[in-house]
């Protein structure tokens, strides 16, 4: 019966302005955080390499070494951690709220279906804008790193950025933005599962929040590791056609 009325909703079930919304919330509102994260995280890597690559007379790598790290590694999951901290942890409050205080019970009786009005959307939205603010905030950190380079080594945004476009894969940035998108698959599901999980009142709504924190920051994490693992082993080195 369950099965049945899953594959029967049709796309006009879906509450598109709730959708847009969410949207708004996930995207544009987390802009600004996610940017200065990266921006200075940037900083600290670029200070903590810049030194000893130009000792081992190889500033050419540096850019190159700067645009890996942070497409395959950092900017998916420093996005991701700073999403469950900001918007994942809100959706698991809220929906465990409305749990708690059986709003989602009234849903049901306005012939709302949750599903569509409550989760559906966010889903969408992770999945959708998690790839946007991991590719602007991969920008980011490289004009952060460029800055870095050239105020504090005197290495010249010319050199920096031949170093990146010559160690830059359009694969690596399609296999980036579908870490994005899983992990924002990972944190809407978990935030929403277990908000509507949620009981035992105010105290229940802060408990299933920090739940639901730990639990996608682990799965983040491990899951960043065997993406790692079978995207990247197998793939050649980029910093031999530098």
């Amino acid at each position: 019966m369950i099965h049945y009325q899953i594959v029967n909703y049709k796309v006009s079930d879906l509450e598109f302005k709730v959708l847009l919304e969410t949207m708004f919330i996930v995207g544009p509102e987390s802009l600004s955080i996610s940017l200065i994260t990266a921006f200075f995280v940037s900083i600290v890597f670029t200070l903590q390499i810049a030194k000893e690559f130009i000792c081992l007379n190889a500033t050419a790598l540096i850019g190159a070494v700067v645009n890996m790290a942070f497409l395959r590694e950092l900017s998916p999951v420093l996005t991701s951690v700073i999403i469950i901290g900001r918007i994942g942890s809100c959706f698991t409050a809220e929906l465990a709220t409305m749990k708690v205080t059986q709003q989602i019970d009234a849903l049901y009786i306005l012939n709302t279906d949750p599903l569509f009005y409550l989760i559906i959307p966010r889903i969408i939205s992770c999945v959708l804008l998690l790839p946007t603010l991991n590719f602007l905030s991969f920008v980011t950190s490289l004009a952060s790193s460029v800055f870095v380079c050239f105020t504090l080594y005197a290495i010249t945004p010319s050199v920096f950025l031949n170093s990146v476009f010559s160690s830059l894969l359009l694969l690596d940035l399609l296999k980036s933005s579908f870490k994005s998108m899983f992990f924002g698959l990972i944190i809407s599901i978990v935030s929403c599962f277990w908000g509507l999980l949620a009981k035992g009142g105010a105290k229940g709504v802060g408990k299933y929040t920090t739940s639901s924190v730990v639990l996608s920051l682990l799965l983040i994490f491990i899951f960043n590791f065997i993406l790692s693992y079978y995207m990247f082993s197998g793939s050649d080195s980029s910093l031999k056609v530098i």
